[in-house]
């Protein structure tokens, strides 16, 4: 099972704050961790991962979407990604996480509509880089 953990509003916000947290949870998922800052957001994501669905280096979190307007941590599975995926056409699939399609989800239908179609047990953190740039109005989920 991954584990991740973050920070929001922070101005100090970097890899030396989020690092020890990706420890603190490494035993939730010791394959494979991640963290990911946006300095100036305040905002950040610590991953670790326990690899099931995709081996891959292509399944490693924090993940961008395809634009790179999205950055997620994810633990859970949607049991339906690859019907999913189907609906959702190529948009050159980098992997095979369901990770990586609930972005290509959330960039196709947008959050509220792919959560909605998306069936299975998960949590996830979400930044909108695209809204989000300036602080008053940043939001996260």
């Amino acid at each position: 099972m991954c584990g991740f953990a973050g920070v929001l509003g922070s101005g100090q916000v970097n890899e030396g704050l989020l690092r020890p947290m990706a420890t603190a949870i490494h035993h939730r998922g010791p394959d494979d961790q991640g963290v990911w800052c946006d300095q100036d957001a305040g905002v950040g994501f610590a991953h670790t991962r326990l690899s099931i669905l995709d081996l891959s280096p292509a399944g490693h979190q924090p993940m961008f979407s395809f634009s790179g307007r999205y950055v997620i941590a994810f633990n859970g599975e949607i049991y339906n990604h690859l019907e999913l995926r189907k609906d959702l056409g190529d948009p050159a699939w980098r992997g095979h996480s369901d990770t990586e399609t609930l972005l290509a989800g959330f960039e196709g239908w947008g959050i509220e509509a792919t959560l909605k179609k998306s069936v299975g047990m998960f949590a996830i953190a979400l930044w909108n880089r695209g809204t989000c740039r300036d602080r008053s109005s940043r939001a996260a989920i």
